[in-house]
């Protein structure tokens, strides 16, 4: 399957199953709305109210979804795949107010309480929600796994929660119908508060994906893995991902080579790894930087040894890379990437720096404090 129809094949499977989970929470949500009123119940209405955010969140999603499959143009070059996240925070808002909404209701609930009316048609529906959102969740986070949709997944463990919830309303009514015990206004308030948290999760990670986060560490050690593979290369740093909507990234990363390569085998070099790393794992890197390593004289390759024993005696350095020593110019070039939980970064960098620059003061240093930004 070529990547557009692959493309297209995900965007047509995302929005068929966004459609089918809008038609069962708005099934969900008449049915629970018109038991709610009927039976007077703040927590039945609640849940309902739960559902009817999620339908809108699906629908939103279809959107996002449309809007972020169109073509690249002038002004979007890369594509408009960011849109996703734009619209994901608009449901984390949409979830945020509802969850407050329905929590001024409970909290109304319980100041001024009001006698609820179950039947046993009550308790029939609830148990049909329960099963729906069961079955419902399970389909929406297995087809969300397959073409690999985060919401999708996001939207089915969403469901398998609010069945959850859902059982301690059914529980709440069995609790009235026998022993005549009114939580009523507590489990609207618990249903509230769960609704409340799960919007701030979805505006923190919505916010997160807007404001670009680290690589995951699962694909930057696989990419890295893949590059030093490839005959020549002796190292691989400095990966930086930039994704343009899901599944779309664009990037660059450093790599070391023996400084006996030529111009072009470098060349060959790098559009092996850009090609490589395309077809495996469909991220375009469009920039390759190139760290040249000694290999002729054995002194220098002695004297990078000594300077990484200086560099790694010290806690909270990560890796030392980019080493080259020009004899002509009497430069030594290094980075070296410090944990960013180190207290002061800049303070242990000074004394690293002070410490080979004491022992070899005969040269030039030019040390870069890189940033820590894949693993």
């Amino acid at each position: 399957m070529t990547k557009n129809k692959a493309k297209s094949h995900r965007e047509k499977t995302v929005i068929k199953t966004s459609i089918i989970s809008i038609i069962a929470n708005l099934i969900l949500v008449s049915l629970k709305a018109f038991i709610g009123f009927m039976a007077n119940s703040i927590a039945i209405i609640t849940d309902a109210v739960n559902n009817l955010s999620d339908a809108m969140s699906s629908i939103i999603t279809i959107i996002g979804t449309r809007l972020a499959s169109k073509a690249p143009d002038k002004n979007h070059p890369f594509g408009h795949g960011r849109i996703e996240y734009i619209t994901s925070l608009t449901v984390s808002v949409i979830v945020l107010y509802a969850g407050l909404t329905a929590l001024i209701e409970s909290i109304k609930k319980l100041i001024s309480p009001e006698i609820p009316d179950y039947t046993t048609t009550t308790i029939i529906i609830l148990i049909v929600g329960i099963l729906i959102k069961f079955i419902l969740g399970l389909y929406v986070k297995n087809t969300g796994k397959t073409v690999h949709s985060d919401s999708l997944v996001a939207s089915g463990t969403d469901a398998f929660n609010d069945a959850l919830l859902s059982i301690s309303v059914l529980a709440s009514t069995i609790i009235y119908m026998i022993w005549q015990i009114d939580l009523e206004a507590y489990v609207g308030i618990l249903v509230s508060l769960y609704i409340i948290k799960t919007g701030i999760d979805l505006i923190k990670k919505s916010v997160n994906d807007i404001l670009g986060t680290r690589v995951e560490s699962t694909l930057s050690c696989k990419i890295k893995k893949e590059i030093t593979k490839i005959p020549n290369v002796q190292g691989a740093f400095d990966l930086i991902l930039t994704d343009y909507g899901p599944d779309k990234y664009l990037g660059s990363v450093h790599i070391e080579v023996p400084d006996t390569l030529t111009a072009s085998d470098i060349d060959k070099l790098s559009r092996n790894i850009t090609k490589t790393i395309s077809q495996k794992y469909n991220v375009i890197l469009h920039t390759i930087g190139v760290y040249s390593i000694n290999t002729k004289d054995q002194n220098i390759i002695e004297i990078r040894k000594d300077i990484e024993k200086i560099v790694f005696s010290h806690l909270g350095v990560l890796e030392m890379h980019g080493f080259y020593l020009d004899d002509i110019d009497r430069t030594i070039s290094l980075d070296i990437i410090i944990d960013f939980a180190t207290a002061n970064r800049e303070d242990l960098y000074r004394q690293i720096y002070n410490e080979i620059k004491s022992k070899y003061r005969d040269y030039t240093l030019n040390i870069t404090l890189d940033l820590d930004i894949a693993d």
